[in-house]
């Protein structure tokens, strides 16, 4: 991941928070130089619990795609409800254990 700053998540809200740059395309699949996001840390390990790279530039490329998909959205509004500081642990989908 790359440079940490505090600053507030654009897929949850959540101020005051460290963030990283998340490519809204991934880097593998040609977004090296296309529209990134502030996320905290939690949300950007999230998103990357859940879906492939694959499913991430051909689906879920902006934030209102991410907000919109059912399984980001459930964890969005539990996130939201917890602390800026609170260290959380992130586990890979048992759909994405499958594919990978």
């Amino acid at each position: 991941m790359a440079k940490k700053v505090i600053g507030t998540c654009e897929l949850c809200g959540r101020e005051n928070t460290e963030t990283t740059i998340h490519h809204l395309t991934p880097k593998e699949m040609g977004g090296t130089f296309k529209p990134t996001a502030s996320l905290c840390l939690p949300c950007h390990k999230q998103i990357h619990a859940l879906y492939t790279n694959e499913e991430l530039a051909a689906r879920l490329n902006t934030i209102q795609s991410l907000r919109a998909d059912e399984k980001i959205s459930k964890f969005i509004k539990w996130i939201r409800k917890q602390p800026a500081t609170r260290l959380i642990r992130t586990r890979k989908s048992r759909e994405r254990k499958k594919r990978t």
